[in-house]
């Protein structure tokens, strides 16, 4: 099976923002259901559904290209069930074992900390790493000018510190539960600033940066990385001891769970586990590089430096500019020097004969290449007038600019002799263009363009669409929660 990915954002709007001193916060709010889906009916639908946040190191594009450590080890799962993965993006992280109860997901892929508590309400996985809890909070302005001992003296280096004082916490949180105990551990009162749901760790992170609140806790890998782009931040100091960090999936749903397990067991086995880890939570480089750049999602609402040729382009073609600019991804990865074996060349992979065709002459020239690639796509797509549904007619024209359009013609004519529509791509057409890599389709005496290695434009159309579902999501209006 060809794996494909649907990106979806499910909104919440249950929230509190509020002062309050520690009381038991009632995490079984919303009791289990049976709302759930067995491992045989997730199979016979093809597809995972799983609960993600949008934030700097669970999901989030760079790039052009979707990241994050959750979404790489989901793609990971999806495959090794040989599923679909259709990813659902939380903007209320304190509803999430809300939804997986209500059944709208199968798995919730964040990082939980496990928790008495949320245990009562929600399966967790075998943990995915270990953890603990620091508080998080600012430095003096001047402390590049003082001594290691005169910051401590302006820091709270000892949770008892806290009494009496003010942590800003989302409230469904495990850092919410963990101020209850400390609370009641150090026997003073801690005051609760309970956060909005849409507010991932690291936005929280940021504001104590700003100065916007004083306190928050997180999980010490989120807090160490951030810190590392705001060294203002101390996060020096525990609040708990380790933490198991783990996935959820419905009480109801063991097999799925027996499944899982088995597959993180595997994992956790295999080098690359511990490299996506690495890329997320250690290589604090590569995450400074990531969040100064135009092209990160949550700081910018940018794919590339060439949107405005693209979107210029994507107007006189009819089309949504993010899935031109899927397309141009597609090519060269916005590489201008990209070329390739055959002779492509230029961010849309123009063949010479082709950019001759165009009136292209400098194929290393952005406008000039994007202009040429657009112009040989709106050709393409005057040639399939008679698909009157547009989608679809998009589908064809960019898999006659990936492999031919006498070979979509061929791929056309084998679907009527099979009675599928030779109008639609998906699960019709597509699959006649799989079928001509074998002689006894391409050797067919109606056939006339012979052999095409199908499997690529197949999976070259349904790339650009899943990486265009991604753009869809993050690249539109600019987002409130505009940070690292």
């Amino acid at each position: 099976m060809f794996k494909k990915i649907i990106i979806l954002f499910f909104s919440s709007a249950i929230f509190i923002s509020c002062t309050t001193k520690t009381e038991k916060v009632d995490l079984n709010q919303n009791e289990t259901s049976s709302n759930c889906r067995s491992f045989d009916e997730i199979k016979k639908d093809g597809k995972l559904r799983a609960l993600i946040a949008y934030s700097s190191t669970s999901y989030f594009l760079y790039k052009g290209r979707p990241m994050g450590y959750e979404y790489e080890l989901l793609e990971r799962l999806a495959a090794h069930f040989d599923l679909e993965l259709e990813v659902i993006v939380s903007e209320d992280l304190n509803s999430l074992l809300t939804e997986l109860n209500k059944g709208t997901v199968d798995i919730v892929a964040y990082g939980l900390a496990v928790t008495t508590d949320r245990k009562k309400i929600a399966a967790f996985t075998d943990y995915l790493y270990l953890t603990k809890q620091v508080l998080v909070q600012r430095k003096p302005k001047n402390w590049r000018k003082l001594t290691l001992d005169n910051i401590k003296e302006q820091l709270v280096m000892d949770p008892i510190q806290l009494i009496d004082d003010t942590v800003s916490v989302r409230y469904s949180s495990s850092y919410f539960e963990r101020l209850q105990n400390l609370s009641r551990e150090i026997g003073g009162t801690i005051f609760v600033d309970t956060l909005k749901g849409k507010l991932a760790t690291a936005e929280i992170i940021k504001m104590v940066a700003d100065g916007e609140i004083k306190y928050t806790l997180a999980d010490k890998n989120l807090a160490h990385i951030n810190a590392s782009y705001y060294p203002i931040l101390d996060v020096s100091v525990p609040v708990s001891f380790s933490q198991r960090i783990a996935w959820a999936v419905h009480k109801n749903s063991k097999e799925l769970l027996t499944k899982t397990n088995d597959w993180i067991e595997d994992e956790k086995k295999k080098s690359d586990y511990y490299v996506i880890y690495n890329k997320y939570f250690r290589n604090k480089r590569t995450f400074n590089r990531r969040v100064q750049s135009d092209f990160y999602s949550l700081s910018n609402n940018q794919i590339s430096k060439y949107d405005d040729i693209i979107k210029e382009n994507a107007k006189k073609l009819g089309w949504d500019w993010r899935l031109l600019a899927s397309l141009v991804y597609q090519e060269s990865r916005f590489d201008i020097d990209a070329n390739s074996w055959t002779g492509a060349e230029g961010l849309m992979q123009l063949m010479p004969n082709t950019a001759k065709e165009m009136g292209l002459e400098n194929s290393m020239e952005p406008i000039d290449n994007i202009n040429a690639g657009s112009k040989y796509l709106r050709s393409i797509y005057d040639n399939f007038e008679e698909i009157t549904d547009s989608v679809q007619r998009i589908k064809f024209t960019m898999a006659a600019y990936n492999s031919g359009y006498y070979h979509i013609k061929d791929a056309r004519l084998l679907a009527k002799m099979n009675k599928l529509n030779p109008n639609v791509w998906d699960r019709n057409v597509n699959e006649m263009l799989l079928a001509l890599s074998y002689p006894q389709n391409y050797n067919h005496p109606s056939i006339n363009y012979g052999y095409v290695n199908g499997i690529e434009p197949y999976n070259y159309v349904d790339q650009i669409f899943e990486r265009y579902d991604h753009y869809v999501n993050f690249i539109q209006k600019k987002k409130s929660a505009n940070t690292h």
